[in-house]
């Protein structure tokens, strides 16, 4: 039995920011941001909307191509770096907007790799036999912690905000379905893309200086 990805949705903001309005914020130039990342523009929210709020159309989207409604879902994973809140996880919110009382939600906070890591969790539990149809949703608003000056233009020239979502299900087909997937981390280095606050080593947690 392996996993197969039956329907894929996505959904991004209104909202577009070119190279040309980082140019008026910032010491930057469209043709540096070309050359270094390809990128040309970027999607960010307005006020009031998350990653759950981004999640919902991507999610739906997905549903429709695998013909599947949402109380057919067995599980929820839900892959962003910052949820909406730090309690409840962004796929617990999901659960209630797809009016799913009661199917599990499980997050992951893996970064740049969370959609890597969860199809790997996905793919792991059906062949398991666990769970049969999971919808995975990686969701990302990264535009409200960006510095849109000159101090941090090497990342916000980089970031946006965005929404993919996948269902996948199990299949018995031998020439379909994910073959493999290699995961790897070295912690050696976790300190050079540190966030460092907020952080629960420090007493108070949040404080005027920090």
């Amino acid at each position: 039995m392996r996993a197969y990805i039956a329907g894929i949705g996505m959904h991004v903001p209104e909202k577009i920011v070119t190279n040309s309005d980082l140019e008026k914020m910032m010491d930057t130039s469209d043709a540096w941001i070309t050359e270094r990342s390809g990128i040309k523009e970027r999607h960010f929210t307005k006020p009031g909307e998350g990653p759950s709020h981004l999640a919902l159309p991507a999610a739906r989207e997905a549903l429709n191509m695998a013909e599947m409604t949402p109380g057919e879902i067995d599980l929820i994973i839900f892959s962003t770096v910052a949820s909406d809140y730090m309690i409840p996880g962004g796929g617990c919110i999901l659960n209630e907007t797809l009016g799913i009382p009661g199917t599990p939600a499980l997050d992951i906070r893996v970064q740049c790799s969370g959609f890597i890591y969860g199809l790997s969790v996905a793919k792991a539990y059906i062949e398991s036999g666990a769970y049969k149809n999971i919808l995975f949703v990686a969701s990302e608003v990264q535009s409200v912690a960006l510095d849109m000056s000159t101090a941090g233009r090497d990342t916000a020239v980089l970031f946006g905000d965005g929404s993919g979502a996948v269902v996948l299900k199990p299949t018995d087909q031998p020439d379909r379905g994910i073959l493999e997937i290699k995961l790897h981390a070295d912690g050696r280095f976790a300190r050079d893309l540190m966030c460092e606050v907020p952080s629960t080593r420090d007493n108070p947690w949040l404080s005027h200086e920090i």
